[in-house]
């Protein structure tokens, strides 16, 4: 089995991917309230580090972190399979700074995650995704990820979002 250490020290283009660390939160957050219109509290962050920290990833180019994926592992009814449970990865959030966009960094970093996911014994991994957001859902139907359901009113402004999944390992 490959070490997970080793997983988060990848190169892709001018940047590294590794594992956050506690003290890369307060570029994480910022990051967060600058890319999204969805923002979590300093706690959240912090407890998704404490309790998935081989998915919690950033990217950096020359020690600045620009980038980061977060995801939490939970176990419940599966997205492929009726009424089967399964350990799932939830990809809770994910976002680049807009000026290091298109250097493929998003889909390196769903790909770094969704392999640490894999190697802690998920069965899927999921993500909820704006359904109007067709760049984000384009990169991840290339990664393999389904739309497996649309969620009315999902977001705070009350637009719908695209419920998306990816099998990771053949389920029972």
């Amino acid at each position: 089995m490959v070490e997970l250490e080793n997983i988060f020290a990848e190169k892709v283009g001018n940047y590294v991917l590794r594992r956050c660390s506690i003290e890369d939160l307060k570029k994480v957050i910022s990051i967060n309230l600058i890319t999204l219109p969805e923002n979590y509290s300093d706690y959240f962050f912090e407890d998704l580090l404490k309790s998935s920290p081989e998915s919690f990833i950033v990217a950096e180019k020359n020690d600045e972190i620009v980038g980061y994926i977060m995801c939490r592992i939970e176990y419940g009814f599966s997205n492929f399979k009726r009424f089967n449970l399964s350990r799932k990865g939830h990809i809770v959030s994910l976002a680049v700074l807009e000026n290091h966009r298109g250097n493929k960094l998003g889909k390196s970093l769903i790909s770094s995650a969704v392999n640490a996911l894999k190697l802690k014994g998920c069965n899927e991994a999921y993500l909820e995704v704006r359904a109007t957001n067709d760049e984000a859902v384009a990169i991840y139907k290339q990664l393999g990820f389904k739309i497996t359901s649309v969620i009315s009113g999902y977001y705070r402004d009350n637009e719908k979002a695209n419920l998306m999944g990816i099998q990771l390992m053949e389920q029972k």
